[in-house]
């Protein structure tokens, strides 16, 4: 009954706000809401200690394996961790938000505990057209939760730009999930798994199976923010309520990875290549590097980043190894705590100072130091800090990738590190430090989606706090501490459950037989030379980067030399691009997102 408690409690819960919220006072909301958090979180993690020992399968309504109509909720250790850091990280969130607004209805609490059941029931289910409802379910609230300021037009102009982009995503992959049950007559993923097994001459699949897997990962990849499907991703963050950035980032993106591994681990190993994933994974990793660095908005910079990172999950994904899939797990974790912890930050400067401009905040953070030190030391992991869950992450997923030949996965987690890291380096320094930004040849601020020009930006609380409350510091200080003390965990345990995750039958017969396979691997050593060196290399061009876009002194820069204008005029050109193509206009990226299907499909059937 766990697992399903784990669903229906938060569920029952909303809906009793949602009915009586109007009614109670705020602080009977907020405790209730916080409890029900508690509950779910205690839940995820004994479910957690029970999965690596015994068998985590519920059948929903008394129909087993074989039915052909049952529905099954199944938690391995990965899952049961991923569900335990969506849970640990609404809870978060709730807790921020008790102090951080100062006035809100019992619909946000509601809304948020939907978005947690939802994320839980999509990790735990072993359904395919569920995992399709509770992944749309998951978008609903998510599109109701960046419109909640709707009086404003730039939040609803964000706002719809993810409902449309994501409703586009969904259409495809249940027009995957047809084809799927079209040939085999099964929507569990187990029973389909089986049935795939073997399918074809040689091993090949064929078109409609090719299509399908295409399909059903196009929504999943719109969901990671991989390239070309991620423009959504900066707006609904600039827009959303902070509270809400911390499981869009922390936890939102990071299942869209998931049900990419989850849905070709369970059905397609072996029938369908993966490094077409890895193409857009890279892409992602070096755009939203790229652009997290153009960015002084905190928020939209910190977005940015968030795609860099998932498109680094997604390449650890594609390398199809337990190995790799092991450093996946490290990386998404830490990512996962220290980006809470950041965007928490990011709205507690929000709150005191009514924006989150770099340029407008300089030096004024020095009244906030527990906040500078927790962006000062969330930068530093971004850049892979020891003992952190993003350097061990890095470490063991670059040795997984370099025995299949994959070079070029180290200097690409490299850049993203240093590049991302650099950029909340330059933010710590500019707010914190009172450094002057350095301004470069053709540079441009990209107006908020959906805002005109010289707009301000309107606070997210009606009024400002004048210290902050422990209930605001606390959870950023253990999201951050928790990011910091993944990459602690034994390598022999995570191993383990990553080479169950990727082990078809393993996974068959956990569901359809209720039998639990523990399998022995190799443990995942994140303490290697190599990793210790790849991670002083990314800490020194993180602080490089840093260094680059700040000046000692508020000096007027002098000109360019005659020999350098060309190179700048060049690159200036090319940040003006870079933020046309990022235009807010929900037309371009639906045409963006037709052609990343095409892509998709086409470098899937070429590999």
């Amino acid at each position: 009954m766990i697992l399903q408690a784990t669903v229906a409690l938060p569920v029952l819960v909303a809906a009793l706000l949602a009915a009586t919220g109007r009614w109670l006072p705020r602080p009977a909301v907020d405790v209730t809401a916080l409890a029900t958090a508690t509950a779910v979180t205690a839940l995820t993690a004994l479910t957690l200690a029970r999965a690596p020992h015994r068998p985590q399968v519920t059948w929903l309504g008394g129909w087993g394996p074989g039915t052909g109509v049952g529905i099954p909720l199944a938690a391995d250790p990965l899952a049961a961790a991923l569900a335990c850091v969506a849970a640990a990280l609404t809870l978060a969130a709730l807790a921020f938000s008790w102090r951080y607004f100062t006035e809100i209805q019992a619909i946000f609490h509601a809304l948020i505990l939907l978005f947690l059941a939802s994320m839980c029931a999509f990790v735990y289910t072993g359904d395919l057209f569920d995992a399709f409802v509770f992944f749309e379910l998951m978008s609903v609230v998510a599109f109701a939760l960046t419109g909640y300021r709707s009086e404003e037009p730039a939040t609803v102009h964000g706002a719809l730009n993810f409902g449309i982009v994501q409703s586009l995503g969904a259409y495809l992959t249940l027009a995957g999930i047809a084809l799927v049950y079209g040939r085999t007559g099964q929507l569990g993923l187990a029973a389909i798994g089986r049935h795939l097994t073997g399918t074809g001459a040689h091993g090949r699949p064929g078109a409609l199976v090719t299509a399908a897997f295409v399909l059903i990962c196009t929504g999943y990849l719109v969901k990671a923010a991989a390239v070309p499907f991620h423009f959504w991703l900066a707006d609904a963050h600039a827009v959303a309520p902070t509270p809400v950035c911390v499981l869009f980032s922390g936890v939102m993106v990071e299942l869209g990875v998931y049900g990419v591994a989850r849905t070709y681990w369970a059905v397609f190993p072996g029938l369908v290549p993966l490094r077409a994933v890895a193409v857009l994974g890279a892409a992602a990793a070096l755009l939203g590097a790229v652009m997290c660095v153009l960015q002084h908005h905190v928020k939209r910079l910190l977005a940015y980043s968030t795609i860099s990172h998932a498109g680094l999950l997604l390449v650890g994904v594609a390398a199809g190894t337990p190995a790799a899939l092991s450093g996946t797990a490290y990386y998404l974790a830490g990512h996962a705590g220290v980006k809470g912890a950041l965007f928490l930050a990011a709205g507690a400067l929000l709150n005191r100072y009514q924006t989150v401009d770099a340029r407008d905040l300089r030096g004024r953070g020095r009244v906030m130091p527990v906040t500078g030190a927790v962006v000062l030391i969330g930068a530093l992991c971004l850049a892979g800090l020891p003992p952190s869950g993003l350097f061990a992450g890095h470490s063991v997923t670059e040795h997984a990738v370099l025995e299949q030949g994959w070079w070029w996965f180290t200097p690409l987690s490299i850049a993203a590190g240093a590049a991302t890291a650099g950029a909340v380096l330059r933010v710590w320094l500019v707010v914190w430090r009172g450094m002057p930004l350095r301004r470069d040849p053709g540079e441009t601020d990209p107006p908020e989606a959906g805002a005109q020009e010289g707009e301000h930006e309107g606070p997210e609380t009606p009024g400002t706090l004048a210290s902050l409350p422990w209930v605001m510091i606390a959870p950023a200080v253990a999201l951050l501490a928790a990011g910091l003390a993944v990459g602690l965990l034994p390598g022999g345990p995570v191993a383990d459950a990553a080479a169950l995750f990727a082990d078809r039958d393993a996974y068959a017969a956990l569901v359809l037989d209720g039998h639990l396979t523990r399998p022995h691997a190799p443990p995942a050593e994140p303490w290697t030379p190599a990793g210790l060196a790849g991670s002083a290399v990314t800490l020194l061009l993180a602080v490089a980067v840093a260094a680059a876009g700040v000046r000692r002194a508020a000096r007027t820069r002098p000109a360019a030399p005659a020999a350098r204008a060309p190179l700048a005029r060049a690159a200036g050109a090319a940040t003006r691009r870079l933020h046309e193509l990022h235009s807010g206009h929900v037309g371009d990226y639906a045409a963006w997102l037709t052609a990343g299907v095409a892509v998709l499909a086409l470098l899937t059937t070429r590999f």
